[in-house]
């Protein structure tokens, strides 16, 4: 790739993801700054996606390999104390393709509470509160159903929402079951803090998905004279010459090169973002030295404070007029935020949506899902290097529910999401509620593929045959035997099966927070440099100093303006 080695570019941005995308459309408007951007997976002209990618229902990208990390498995549950680890690792479908998980995402655009924000001032991060990121809010979106001060006219993601006059039958009876226990519908979910119901935005356009990709790299933005994409280019490492970053290490269809830039911005993720900069010799010395990896910075947070929203899940074999017709793709509509009430926690801390398809396949397109999850949660994993593979998938152990906060309110949640599931307005939906336990044979078959499509084609017939087949596919194929009952009858079984089925929803985020100078943990300051080193900086979920009471593609894509803008400002 001589044309990339033998250029110097101002800028390098590596990942193309939700925020990759943005630091790189808006570092480019600015004429006179060369910009890279190098995604590790395909790139597609807008327009050219496949349709996997176009197509609103997630599952269909989420679920493909093409579009997804090969062999990126995750530790959910939170680690034995006093025995040796044998916990499960499963495997993790995150974004590799342009538009990152933008691309493969729900496509759910929620800010989250001011309050997430002014926290995250609170923990070093000046600069950062709501009244200073609500202007990047705004800039990103365009939301044609709501006005006025809280909302963008002008911006590139255009949000929107389907109503009710046209829910699919288990959303109507969830929002039904919400107004029989009392509570309100916030209309604006963005504007509107409180608790209640309300209907979800999502990213999409003329029944179309929003990426970054589409909405931030249009053919115009891509035809600058100042703007490269370089796709299916793995970044190896970050090269140094002392502490001054002086450009990237590239490996792509067999061939390894350098390339230089005066800035490198990391926009690879969570997971991704942490195992760059530990393979760049930035992060804990005693860790890098173990692996024999030069230490240019030593940063003990690098890989720290790893977030999510943990989570459980109810399952239903829904009534045929309650499934999502053939004219309707998004699998999510309505949703709920509501409040614990747990001392210490602030209000707006647990979430709850009902999803009208649960999978890709037959057998998904008949279960529908209550997904449960911790809002604002406390648990705190970790991303380290794999010592026999360091450029392999990251070691990503979440530790979820290791905070007694994230369990004690899984509990309150689980016991109100039964409660919700036997209110007149659900039960005229649905059939057979069953907590979802996901064995191994049904995450094999979550795996998009002919033979699986086949397959579950036959077990979704089985399921509307009768009742008794129906509850013996539930019963081997998703549910492990255990009902709804027993685990509210008996406080250790729901904690087992908590422990055993809590998952994220990959929301992973906080591996290279922001802090103040003299926090030992921080990783970046508020504009989102690297600590200890220069021409470093990191731009995605990894630096927010707390997960946010959101699903993280609007904060993070947030995250990339914001940080884009303080470049610029920069001169």
């Amino acid at each position: 790739m001589a044309e990339f080695e033998n250029k110097k570019f101002d800028y390098v941005i590596v990942g193309g993801g939700s925020a990759g995308c943005v630091v790189a459309s808006r570092l480019s408007e600015r004429s006179r700054n060369n910009v890279l951007l190098l995604e590790a997976g395909e790139d597609f002209l807008p327009g050219n996606e496949p349709m996997e990618i176009r197509d609103t229902f997630a599952g269909t990208a989420h679920s493909n390999p093409r579009f997804t990390w090969l062999g990126q498995t995750v530790a959910w549950g939170p680690r034995p104390s006093n025995a040796p680890d044998t916990r499960k690792r499963v495997r993790y479908a995150q974004g590799r393709v342009i538009g990152g998980g933008s691309s493969v995402n729900g496509m759910i655009s929620i800010r989250g509470v001011p309050t997430d924000y002014d926290g995250w001032v609170e923990r070093g991060a000046k600069g950062w509160g709501w009244e200073d990121v609500l202007p990047y809010f705004k800039k990103q979106e365009t939301d044609v159903d709501f006005d006025g001060p809280l909302h963008g006219q002008d911006g590139p993601m255009a949000v929107r929402r389907i109503f009710e006059d046209r829910w699919p039958g288990f959303t109507k009876g969830f929002v039904e079951a919400a107004r029989e226990d009392g509570w309100n519908d916030l209309k604006d979910k963005n504007a509107v803090f409180g608790d209640g119901y309300f209907p979800i935005a999502v990213a999409n356009r003329e029944g179309r998905r929003t990426s970054t990709a589409t909405a931030y790299l249009t053919r115009e933005v891509r035809a600058r004279p100042n703007f490269d994409i370089l796709g299916e280019a793995r970044v190896e490492k970050v090269l140094f010459s002392e502490t001054q970053a002086t450009g990237v290490r590239v490996h792509r269809h067999g061939e390894v090169f350098d390339i230089q830039a005066n800035e490198v911005i990391v926009s690879s993720g969570a997971l991704h973002s942490p195992a760059l900069l530990l393979r760049s010799g930035v992060g804990p010395a005693g860790e890098l030295n173990a692996r024999n990896i030069n230490v240019v910075a030593d940063r003990a947070g690098v890989g720290k404070n790893l977030m999510e929203h943990p989570g459980v899940n109810f399952g239903c074999y829904m009534k045929k007029g309650s499934r999502l017709p053939p004219e309707l793709r998004l699998p999510m509509y309505a949703g709920m935020r509501w409040s614990s009430g747990v001392e210490g926690c602030p209000a707006g801390d647990m979430y709850m949506i009902p999803m009208n398809k649960s999978f890709w396949h037959a057998v998904g397109e008949r279960v529908g899902l209550m997904m449960l999850w911790v809002n604002k949660s406390y648990s705190t994993g970790e991303v380290r290097l794999h010592a026999d593979d360091p450029m392999g998938m990251p070691d990503v152990d979440f530790n979820m529910c290791s905070d007694e906060r994230d369990l004690e309110r899984l509990k309150i949640g689980t016991r109100f999401m039964a409660k919700l599931c036997e209110k007149q307005g659900l039960q005229e939906k649905l059939h057979d509620v069953f907590p979802i336990s996901y064995s191994d044979r049904a995450r094999r078959y979550a795996v998009y593929n002919i033979s699986n499509k086949f397959q579950t084609w036959i077990g979704g017939q089985s399921m509307d045959l009768s009742g008794p087949l129906r509850r013996w596919v539930i019963r081997n194929f998703i549910s492990d035997g255990l009902t709804v009952r027993d685990i509210l009858e008996d406080d250790q079984t729901m904690t087992e099966w908590i422990h055993k089925t809590v998952l994220g929803h990959y929301h992973a985020s906080c591996t290279n927070r922001m802090g103040a100078p003299d926090d030992p943990g921080a990783v970046t300051d508020p504009s989102a440099k690297v600590y200890g080193v220069k021409g470093l900086r990191v731009a995605d979920a990894s630096i927010m100093p707390a997960v946010p009471c959101a699903n993280t593609n609007f904060p993070t894509i947030m995250v990339g303006e914001k940080v884009a803008g303080t470049i610029l400002a920069e001169g």
